[in-house]
């Protein structure tokens, strides 16, 4: 079957089978590689492409981030290697910026795949590695040769032989090579594998190529496209958003042009580059500008070649959001991740009533250090390491509903637990509770942000490349509802770190003697609300206005108390006390997690008897796990916050 036409059974059959495919390679990534961005995270991207460069399926696994730039990506790798030059076990990597994913710290890699000594397609994946040298994961480089290796587009394997003088090179410039390394070959494993799926698919169906398959699916969602596109609104509209920056703040400008073949948005008007690595590659801003876009608009339209079309992006040279070489990019996340609220901006005015409201955007990773030069001298900098450990703030309120706490909005990447963090280094993690009162007020609250402190085990300093946004300039209610709580970093002691740059928490000995350490201290800026705080007042009653966890319950559920409600999580100690009918258990750490994410509060009691609190309207009933039971906590059975017992006592 080649280039024949193919039924809309056929199509439908083996774009099912594609997804599998492509699901798979991700999947391998996530299991096999080294670094917590990747295997706790999620913070990768996976793809197959046709022999033109362009992009078929994508794994649902991934970020807006990755998945759109790596689109782009593979139609520069077949400019420098044309398809005709490729061979069996050639393996392709760049981690250019510009012709990337918008900083060094994300590893492209291409990988052609091959039936019957014939090229068939590619299949392309990206990740973001713990470490590239240069200063380290701070927006303190001023030029692209501060922030670490950089690696034009080379041959990584040629005819399955590995460039081993590239990979000493790389292990020679990175803090954590064994991390990165095992990145690099988790990253071509998840390419074979899906060559190998592609292969055996292929031989089932009886398929010399995918030309026509691809050709196909990319028609269709570009026809969907043009579907939706034809029916919205037609005009122009402008908005705006200040935020924080570096040395001065940052105003991103968006005007959205609706015609009847296109969606184009178009950042004239924004602030200039800085002379710090916020700067963002235009490559980025389109990838969360269309992200914003299709969320909106084409949600369930499949994201491909023919979708990404759709949407044009431009933006003027030179602009924070259309950077130039040799700017410094590292923290490009700062701006890209802001970019879908301004879009949104623009279309609440286009279609008023279907547009979130702004949220923290921004990731608050942490991204903590210690070695010599940076945390101390020597020994007195204690034990070597860098680790990323992904978390956010709330969620934008919805139309109709309160915004999710804690949320990763647009990145998608998820919170990583803490035990992965203590587990490669001396740190502990003695506090993550979502943040009461940190919503925006509202109709519809905004997503509660999150407080977690952080220590040594060791007598010995550590540091955090902080690049946090919202310090300054908070996110904005939308039709009249409040701001969300501003974000903050600071020590125990109370002193208040910079947004922005390395900063060194010190070893305190009187901490130390609680085997605690000096804490770091953060909290997470939480999203705005949405819609006056009146009406909401009239639906929910006073006390639950004041912007408890429980502000988002269901009117029907008024009979329970409020401050019973809302509850608190910390991670330390396990143990925990439940007040009401509930018996009290420990915490399911696995299921916490989940629900974490979900915005619920779970806890599984002694008696195997499973409570759960939904932060987005109404209690709600939780999946069950084989040999356990779920139920929905009634509101006569309500639990209150949990106590956390001296630190002495774990």
């Amino acid at each position: 079957m080649t280039r024949q036409a193919l039924s809309e059974i056929d199509v439908q059959i083996m774009w099912n089978r594609l997804l599998s495919v492509v699901e798979e390679q991700a999947q391998t990534l996530v299991r096999t590689a080294f670094s917590t961005s990747a295997r706790e995270a999620g913070d990768i991207s996976a793809g197959v492409f046709d022999l033109q460069g362009r992009m078929v399926a994508q794994a649902v696994t991934g970020t807006p981030g990755h998945v759109n730039t790596m689109a782009r990506s593979v139609g520069h790798f077949l400019e420098v290697f044309p398809i005709e030059t490729m061979r069996e076990g050639d393996v392709f990597v760049t981690n250019d910026p510009w012709k990337g994913t918008g900083h060094l710290y994300d590893l492209v890699i291409v990988s052609p795949t091959f039936k019957d000594g014939r090229i068939v397609a590619m299949f392309a994946s990206t990740t973001h590695v713990v470490d590239m040298g240069g200063v380290g994961q701070t927006p303190e480089g001023r030029q692209i040769y501060h922030e670490g290796l950089f690696i034009p587009l080379l041959r990584l394997a040629r005819g399955g032989e590995m460039n081993e003088d590239l990979l000493a090179m790389i292990r020679a410039n990175v803090r954590e090579p064994v991390q990165v390394i095992g990145d690099v070959y988790a990253l071509i494993a998840c390419n074979e594998i899906g060559s190998r799926r592609l292969v055996a698919m292929m031989r089932e169906f009886a398929l010399d190529d995918i030309e026509t398959l691809s050709e196909s699916i990319i028609a269709r969602s570009r026809s969907s496209m043009a579907d939706i596109i034809s029916c919205l609104p037609k005009g122009e509209w402008t908005s705006s958003m200040r935020i924080d920056g570096y040395e001065a703040p940052i105003d991103l400008v968006a005007t959205v042009r609706i015609t009847d073949t296109e969606v184009h948005v178009d950042f004239s008007g924004s602030s200039g580059m800085s002379s710090y690595a916020i700067n963002c590659p235009l490559c980025y801003t389109e990838a969360y500008t269309t992200f914003g876009v299709n969320c909106l608009i084409a949600s369930h339209v499949p994201n491909n070649a023919g979708t990404l079309d759709a949407v044009r992006v431009t933006a003027p040279p030179g602009t924070i959001v259309n950077a130039t070489h040799p700017a410094a990019v590292y923290a490009r996340s700062v701006m890209g991740h802001m970019l879908p609220d301004v879009v949104y901006g623009c279309l609440d005015q286009a279609m008023p009533g279907r547009v979130p409201a702004e949220g923290t955007s921004n990731l608050w990773t942490l991204n903590l250090i210690a070695g010599h030069g940076l945390t101390g001298i020597g020994s007195k900098a204690g034990s070597a390491f860098m680790v990323n450990s992904f978390h956010s703030g709330g969620a934008g309120a919805r139309p109709a509903q309160d915004g999710l706490s804690a949320t990763p909005f647009p990145s998608g990447v998820r919170n990583v637990p803490v035990e992965a963090t203590e587990a490669i280094t001396p740190l502990v993690i003695w506090r993550k509770e979502l943040w009461q009162d940190s919503g925006g007020t509202g109709r519809h609250r905004g997503g509660l942000g999150q407080v977690m402190e952080v220590a040594s085990r060791e007598d010995a300093p550590f540091g955090i490349f902080a690049r946090f946004e919202r310090v300054t300039h908070p996110a904005r209610g939308r039709h009249g509802g409040g701001p969300g709580q501003a974000g903050r970093l600071s020590l125990a002691s109370g002193k208040v770190l910079p947004a922005k740059g390395l900063s060194v928490v010190p070893p305190g000995d009187r901490l130390v003697a609680l085997r605690q350490g000096h804490r770091m201290r953060l909290r997470i800026a939480e999203e705005r609300g949405e819609i006056p705080q009146q009406r909401r007042r009239r639906r929910l009653g006073d006390r639950q206005c004041r912007g408890h966890f429980a502000t988002s319950f269901h009117p029907s559920n008024r009979t329970a108390s409020p401050s019973s409600i809302s509850c608190w999580f910390r991670n330390r100690p396990s143990r925990k006390t439940f007040s009401g009918s509930v018996a009290p258990g420990r915490w399911n750490r696995s299921d916490r997690y989940r629900s974490y994410l979900s915005g619920l509060v779970v806890a599984t009691a002694t008696n195997g008897t499973r409570a759960s609190a939904c932060s987005t309207n109404a209690f709600a009933r939780w999946p069950a796990r084989p040999g356990s039971s779920g139920a929905s906590i009634p509101p006569s059975r309500s639990f209150c916050r949990t106590h956390t017992p001296n630190p002495q006592s774990i």
